[in-house]
């Protein structure tokens, strides 16, 4: 190569650190979840039962504390829309996980059937 087309030492150094970021999200993304110590489920909605909706789900992210108390919950997707989405957030605050001193997600997907 003439010294002209030789990637220059910053190229280099660009592309180690782009590689160092990627495994770094990489290896963010594997941690693993919060562990669950009370989960609470939902109850089925009385306005499903008289719209004759018996399945659905709901997948969900809770923000968690540094204590391990649900802060809020985040509705992601719902089929059928709005139907179990109250229900849903209302069970999902009641969760709570293993505190670690720093504030945690975690998302979750709950699926709804009726016995009758």
């Amino acid at each position: 190569m003439t010294p002209s087309k030789r990637p220059s030492m910053r190229a280099h150094m660009l592309r180690a650190s782009v590689g160092l970021l990627g495994a770094l999200l990489i290896a963010t993304s594997a941690m693993a979840s919060p562990k669950v110590l009370k989960k609470v489920p939902p109850e089925f909605p009385a306005a499903a039962t008289k719209k004759n909706i018996k399945t659905g789900s709901v997948k969900a992210k809770m923000n968690i504390g540094p204590d391990g108390k649900v802060i809020d919950v985040q509705i992601l997707e719902a089929e059928p829309p709005r139907i179990f989405d109250r229900a849903v957030t209302d069970a999902l605050m009641e969760w709570r996980f293993e505190g670690n001193g720093e504030k945690q997600s975690h998302e979750v997907k709950l699926v709804f059937s009726s016995e009758d």
